[in-house]
């Protein structure tokens, strides 16, 4: 069994409801849960939108291989109304972190993602569901590379109640 990191995402209608049931789709579709950080609300970054996102980091166990774990991905964005040719906003967004220790770099996947470092609204859930997870490449964990962030970031922790 591997272990994958999953980045969730939501900037359209109910953000905590929509990372809900994409998490529970995604867990039908391929694995078995480990964890699933609480909900933060962030700031749209690197694209125009007024939309505050919500977002959250899920670990789970699966048998499927990368390429699959990521089609499946893909497929539960687009069952939950994820149109890619509309624009930056999405009712959800669904990325692929990490996968075990994994590098790869290819046309259709890149892991660990390569932004990771860089991006707030991945780094402040990844460091509450796992704050001692290592970076493959850049031999930091999470915490680290959060604390490495500007702390000016636009992020609120939220909860999961009510969903």
């Amino acid at each position: 069994m591997a272990q994958a990191f999953i980045g969730l995402g939501s900037n359209l209608g109910d953000g905590k409801k929509n990372l809900r049931i994409a998490w529970q789709r995604l867990l039908e579709e391929a694995g078995r849960a480990v964890a699933l950080s609480p909900p933060f609300l962030t700031e749209p970054q690197d694209m125009p939108s007024t939309n505050m996102f919500t977002n959250a980091v899920g670990v789970l166990e699966t048998e499927l291989p990368p390429y699959d774990l990521l089609a499946r991905m893909m497929n539960v964005e687009a069952e939950l109304g994820r149109d890619r040719k509309k624009g930056k906003d999405r009712i959800i967004d669904l990325d692929l972190l990490f996968y075990d220790d994994l590098v790869l770099n290819s046309a259709s996947l890149t892991v660990p993602h390569p932004e990771i470092a860089k991006r707030a609204f991945v780094l402040f859930p990844l460091a509450a569901v796992s704050p001692l997870h290592v970076h493959p490449i850049l031999h930091m964990t999470s915490l680290e590379m959060l604390n490495k962030l500007d702390r000016k970031t636009g992020v609120k922790l939220l909860a999961w109640e009510n969903v």
